[in-house]
């Protein structure tokens, strides 16, 4: 069968009056990308995003519902994986209420909050086995906490508890591509902090909805929910506390990012210039982890600008900008702060496939083993990171180099 996606670039194809090779041309790609494309091949996002640009539509739209495509013979190894995960998040329903309501001795919310903090720093030290194996306790705890305190100011203070766990949860388990449990914990960290009266916790987290929501190339929605909780938590006043405009400005850079993977350049634009009022507002980086799982400063916003120029293809400006722009240079970092681990392992990701455009293997080598030193087990994880070796494995003309076939091996990257 052939799929809806294919239908629609055939259609926007025929309707802009290209011919295939006149697409591949106005969208930088080979014409057989645009034949598999029409064929019902499986086609990167990065490709969408560049065929929509050159069709001058959004990629939303080129993007339908489809009929699933039938699984293969093994279980995806995660999902077996991390079961008690699943357990934890979406219990089983039936006609009789769980046991785990009864509500048993007073939690302790302060031990509570140092063993949640341990996780998180488990976390984003790259110890993602030790993250999972704590999530499902924490989860039950948080749960207990929030049914025992079921009034007050100590109520509040449990289910602003659940939602950093549940948080902490929904960003290890998107970062791992479990999308449907990612969204189940995102959905209820949003719910937990706006019942608790806590509106930039919750606008934080519907920043790490966005990030789900573009993963899954749901671009429209991410750009939509982003924009409005941007007016929902905008600062009204001169000198607003940093947490207000780091959480702002953290939804101004994920409007941003959906847009500009929608082929919305301009909207893109005038985000990023909200991100900049926002941080250029704090002046420096300001880390707010425990409660909004935020570090924003003009550091970060000027990483995440970047971003954009990879998006629509422009490696020249990414390797230039990388190289000149202050707010990147190690002399800002020291002045103006450095980003979070994340951010700044994305960033090197992305300098890295402008490298490997633009023709400098050895740079691209470079800023790859940068991230692995890094964050090894995160790099695991990123699509780049295996797309960028690939990339590098087609270029190479010449016998690969020990440091590239350990890399390519080392990403399941076959040549």
């Amino acid at each position: 069968m052939v799929s809806e996606l294919a239908e629609n670039v055939r259609k926007y194809r025929r309707r802009a009056g290209m011919s295939q090779e006149e697409l591949a041309h106005a969208a930088g790609v080979s014409p057989g990308t645009v034949r598999k494309a029409e064929q019902g091949g499986t086609v990167r996002m990065e490709t969408l995003y560049t065929l929509a640009r050159a069709l001058g539509v959004t990629t939303a739209s080129l993007m339908a519902s489809d009929a699933p495509e039938p699984v293969g013979r093994s279980e995806e190894p995660n999902r077996v994986n991390l079961i008690q995960l699943r357990v934890a998040l979406t219990p089983a329903v039936g006609l009789v209420d769980p046991d785990a309501d009864v509500v048993g001795e007073e939690p302790n919310l302060r031990i509570f909050r140092r063993t949640l903090q341990d996780a998180r720093v488990l976390y984003f030290s790259d110890s993602y086995a030790s993250v999972a194996a704590q999530l499902p306790g924490l989860l039950r705890d948080a749960a207990q906490a929030v049914a025992y305190y079921d009034s007050g100011d100590e109520h509040r203070q449990a289910l602003l508890a659940r939602a950093e766990v549940l948080r902490l949860a929904g960003t290890y388990l998107t970062q791992v591509r479990q999308y449907d449990i990612a969204y189940t914990a995102l959905r209820d960290a949003i719910a937990d902090a706006r019942q608790a009266g806590d509106l930039l916790t919750a606008g934080s987290g519907v920043g790490g909805m966005c990030w789900l929501l573009v993963r899954q190339g749901r671009l429209d929605e991410a750009e939509k929910i982003a924009a409005q909780s941007m007016d929902a938590v905008e600062p009204k006043i001169t000198g607003a506390e940093p947490d207000h405009y780091a959480v702002w400005g953290g939804l101004a850079m994920e409007a941003a990012a959906a847009a500009a993977r929608n082929n919305r350049p301009d909207e893109a634009k005038e985000y990023r210039k909200a991100a900049k009022v926002a941080a250029t507002a704090i002046g420096a980086a300001h880390r707010n982890i425990s409660r909004h799982w935020s570090v924003f400063g003009p550091v970060t916003a000027a990483m995440k600008a970047l971003e954009d120029s990879m998006v629509i293809g422009d490696a020249r400006a990414v390797v230039r900008k990388a190289g000149e722009q202050e707010e990147l240079s190690p002399m800002a970092w020291k002045r103006l702060g450095k980003p979070s681990a994340n951010d700044g392992n994305r960033f090197t990701l992305d300098v890295a496939r402008a490298h490997t455009r633009t023709g400098d293997l050895s740079a691209a080598m470079d800023e790859l083993t940068r991230a692995r030193q890094a964050a090894p087990q995160w790099m695991r994880h990123q699509n780049m990171a295996a797309e960028t070796m690939q990339e590098i494995l087609g270029k190479r003309k010449r016998t690969l180099t020990t440091e590239m076939r350990e890399m390519a091996a080392y990403l399941g990257v076959v040549g």
